[in-house]
């Protein structure tokens, strides 16, 4: 079994719409604060900033 390490399971919810399009993860230890990305949004058809928030399980 591989271990769990440093790396943690995010979602990525848009900033005007608050719906979550993408998943993804990122290393904790090197990341210390929020990422943020201009990322396509399905529901605005349009290029908006997408804000980090836990992916709960």
């Amino acid at each position: 079994m591989a271990k769990k390490g440093a790396r943690q399971l995010i979602g990525l919810i848009c900033a005007e719409c608050k719906s979550q399009n993408y998943v993804s993860e990122k290393n904790k230890t090197n990341t210390v604060g929020k990422l943020a990305f201009s990322k396509y949004c399905k529901r605005c058809r349009k290029h908006t900033k997408h804000n980090e928030t836990l992916k709960l399980k």
